[in-house]
């Protein structure tokens, strides 16, 4: 799987060979651009979740990290980092400085702490 072109600092997405497009947008936890899921990817990657006792994160997460992988491209080496990569989360990018909102609902940016204007 080869990479096409990145575009940082933007919503548009990036195109993987055989793959649909993958939005790369700043994630809070990790301070850092990734690829994020939306909802069908999010829900394919999330059930692999192993929820046996006994089982150690390697093993919880293993089947997990690497759906992740093979949607994205990328590989995340912690397990509930993935539950961050998820688009329905963050909110549109701020006017401002252009990071998404940490929510939808957001009424402040949280990089520049600049207001968000209301949508009527």
């Amino acid at each position: 799987m080869a990479i096409i072109a990145v575009r940082r600092g933007s919503w548009e997405g990036i195109s993987l060979i055989g793959m649909t497009s993958m939005k790369m947008l700043w994630c809070w936890r990790c301070r850092a651009e990734v690829p994020m899921l939306d909802e069908e990817e999010f829900q394919r990657v999330s059930s692999l979740l192993r929820n046996q006792s006994g089982d150690s994160s390697k093993e919880m997460f293993s089947a997990l990290l690497d759906e992740y992988e093979r949607v994205t491209g990328y590989r995340e080496t912690n397990g509930n980092a993935v539950f961050h990569h998820r688009l329905a989360m963050y909110g549109p990018p701020c006017m401002k400085c252009g990071k998404p909102l940490r929510t939808p609902g957001a009424k402040l940016c949280g990089s520049c702490m600049a207001p968000v204007n209301s949508r009527a």
